[in-house]
Parts: structure tokens; sequence; C-alpha cells
């Protein structure tokens, strides 16, 4: 089928040319401060959105409604605390002291109102509950030495093993799957903490999900299928609630334990993906869900290509087959071929976050550039960058991304402050531009990145 003609997608974008500096440093043009001077924009709304509490600051979701306060990386707190982490270390390293000690303290600030209300939590979901709360803690205790932060870091932990439940021959904590709120994105937080700690009971915690998961995982087109809950009508295939989250996983698991059942199982899911997608010329693209959304495609990290790619990319690295890249080619070609960022699609609306949106493209750009000598990458991600910019809104308060956070709502239009779906992920993604455009490492990694 022409994917071109079926979502009526534009030519594929010419690259543009990239000055190369020489290794000394000669003809190293000028870094481009507009990044930094946004992500200051966004720290300035951002502080202007804080609730002070007897605990320490929170944000608001949504900063219009003091209720929708969240202890979610998704779109609560944590995920502004590490946007005020990344801004710590790109003041720094620029000498600027005190601005970086500001943003830090209202990290730990952040941090500190998160800490009361481990114990009541019963969802350990990475982008929903525990493991997302515990890996900010962690975050936190690296960038400011405060051991109250290693210790909460600890106590979800010990939450997360409480919570889990046996089933079949492993674990989980609830039907739940998937990357944003099951067992794959807890087990990607656990693999995270056994790195942090060097204790590998956290890698065997891992271990048992990955065992429940293999349990569940149903044969189909050559390769497996995971649904996002086995009772759910819908199957989502792709990286937040499906296959490709599971998928890599598994791959992650392999890498960490060399137990050739996960390998096996990361290749199936990338084989059962591969069977459903569109592969016409230089692409690859997969549906959104079955078994009414096969003519439904998505592009960003949620339900498309940028998240999928990190199955593929890792796939590469572990596999012995580094055939595996050409996918990750495949899926920037798809990107590059859709006429994003100066048009929308179906699968493509008024969006900026990191999740379904604009960023979240930029971001996946700014990752392969830094792997590949195909300039067009870079110049493609800045072009995206350019869209994002031009979407904000600027008040005296800073600058704010007004948004439809759900394709089906297009006239709900809400700015929000927190990590996929509001302006703290926009700022990181500017922070971590401006980081690559000064030779500086990103401070924060998601425990589910693959890049």
């Amino acid at each position: 089928m022409n994917i071109v003609r079926k979502i009526g997608w534009a030519a594929l974008i010419p690259g543009l040319s990239l000055l190369i500096s020489c290794v000394d440093g000669r003809n190293q043009p000028a870094a481009d401060e507009s990044y930094w001077t946004a992500a200051m924009g966004v720290a300035r709304w951002l502080d202007a959105s804080a609730i002070r509490t007897a605990d320490g600051l929170e944000w608001p979701a949504d900063p219009t409604d003091a209720k929708s306060v969240q202890a979610n990386l998704y779109s609560g707190t944590p995920g502004v605390i590490l946007f005020y982490i990344e801004a710590a270390a790109a003041a720094e390293a620029r000498g600027r002291e005190n601005e970086s000690a500001d943003y830090l303290e209202k990290a730990k600030d952040g941090a500190l109102a998160l800490l009361t209300g481990i114990s009541n939590l019963e969802d350990a979901g990475l982008y929903t509950g525990l493991a997302g709360i515990g890996y900010v803690f962690q975050e936190t205790y690296k960038a400011t030495g405060d051991a109250r932060f290693r210790k909460g870091f600890e106590d979800v932990l010990s939450r997360v093993r409480t919570l889990a439940k046996r089933a079949g021959p492993g674990i989980e904590w609830s039907p739940v799957t998937d990357i944003i709120n099951g067992a794959a994105g807890t087990g990607l937080f656990l693999l995270y903490a056994a790195a942090e700690t060097k204790d590998p009971a956290w890698r065997d915690l891992a271990t048992q999900a990955g065992e429940r998961l293999l349990d569940l995982g149903k044969p189909k087109n050559g390769g497996l299928d995971w649904a996002m809950d086995p009772s759910s009508p819908r199957s989502m295939p792709n990286f937040a609630h499906g296959t490709a989250g599971v998928a890599y996983f598994f791959s992650r698991l392999f890498e960490t334990t060399k137990k050739k059942e996960f390998l096996d199982a990361a290749l199936g899911g990338a084989r059962y993906l591969l069977s459903i997608a569109e592969t016409e010329g230089d692409t690859c693209l997969i549906y959104h869900h079955e078994p009414d959304g096969t003519d439904l495609y998505y592009l960003g990290w949620c339900h498309g290509p940028v998240g999928t790619a990190n199955l593929f990319h890792h796939l590469a690295k572990v596999s012995g087959d580094p055939g595996w890249s050409s996918w990750v080619e495949k899926e920037a070609r798809t990107l590059m071929s859709s006429g994003i960022p100066d048009k929308e699609t179906p699968g493509f609306w008024n969006n900026a976050g990191l999740c379904c949106g604009l960023a979240g493209v930029a971001d996946f750009f700014l990752r392969l550039s830094a792997l590949s000598e195909n300039t067009e990458y870079l110049e493609f991600g800045r072009s995206v960058m350019r869209a994002l910019r031009a979407k904000a809104v600027e008040e005296k308060d800073g600058l704010k991304w007004v948004q439809a956070e759900h394709r089906t709502r297009p006239d709900f239009l809400v700015a929000q402050t927190g990590l996929m779906q509001g302006a703290a992920g926009i700022g990181l993604a500017f922070l971590r531009w401006d980081a690559r455009e000064h030779g500086r490492p990103m401070r924060i990694l998601l425990p589910d990145s693959a890049f």
C-alpha cells in the first residue's frame, strides 16, 4: 500500500548541508543560544506556576486548576523536578552558580513534597506511580547529595517489592504489561535501580517480571504479541502500551542477564511488529491499534516511530545483528517524509509534547544525529525545534505551550507543566539541544530510553 497516498504526506524533505567543525575546533560555528533562552523562559513559567505547601513545592498539571497536582512522572511534579535538575547542570556549565543553585533548590523542594506520600501509593508504574517517583528521587540525590532522597529511592524500591504479586511463573503488580503503567516500565526502573545500587536483587525482581511477561506473549504472524492488558479488546502494538515496549524491556533484560529466552522474546516482538508494519520504500510505520484503528498512524513516542525505534536500536546493540539499525533509519525517514513539522496528520496534531508531539520528534533526531554522520537528521531536528519555539505562547512569566493533549479532543486546549505533555518536557528538549551546542553531556536519561 502506498503510505504517502494513504495519509496524504508531503514529499521527502531534502537534507540540508551542515558545516562540520574540525577536530581541533577550527571553523566551529557559534553555539545557538536560542535553546538556552527558550529553556529559561520555561523555567520562569514553571517558577510562577509552583504552589508552596508545608512539605515543599508542587506543580499542578494545569496551573489554572490547583486541584490538578499529581505525583506521577507523566504529567505531575516529578517531571518538573527533572527539568530543574537539567537546568541546574546547564547553568553550572555556564558558570552561573547562583542560577544553578536556585534550580537545584526548586528540585529539592519538589522532591521533598513527594516524600510524604510514598507509603500510600499502590501503583508501581513508571509513568503513573512509584517507579517514576523512585527514579526522580535517585536523580535528585545524585544532583544534590541530599541523603533524604537516597532514602526515598530505597523506600520506593521496598514498596515496589512489597506490592509485587506472584503470577504464573513470575510476578506482576497488575494485569497491565506496558511501559506507561505496567510490568515493562516497572521492570526498566528495577534495572536502573540494579545499576545504581549494584544490588542484583533488583535485577532478579525485574527478571521475575520478565518471566511473567514471557507467559503472556501470544504467538502471532511468526512472532510474539503482547496486549496492554490480557482482558483488553484493543491491541496497541507500539511503544507506550504494546508489543514494542514489552519487547524492548526483554532486550534490556537480555543485556543484563544474558538469558537467551529474553532475547528470543524481544526478537519475536520485533518480528511481529514488522509483520504488521507499512514498509513500502524507505519507511516503517505501525498502526495505532486493532481491530478498528489499522488506518490510523501516530508519529510520536507513544504510538509511533519515535518510541518504537528504541526496540530496533537496542536490538542492533545486543542481538549480534546490526541490521536492526536499518529499521531505525526507516523510522527516521518515515518522519522526514511525513510533512511535519509544517503540516498536521491524523496522528500528529496540535501537540508540542514529548509524548505525542514536536518535542518528542526533535529529541529523537537529536539522539540520532549523535550516532550518525547523516547531517539530514540534525537539520530536520533543528527544523522541528524551530516549529516548537514558534508554537510557544510568550507571557510576562515566561513560555508555555497551549495544546491539545488528546487527538480526539482537538478543542480542549490546555497549557500543562509536566514532562510528557507539558512545559517541563519541552524545556528538557531545549536543554538537550543546548547541551549538544555546547558539548555538554545530557544529565537526565529516562529509564526507558535506548539512546
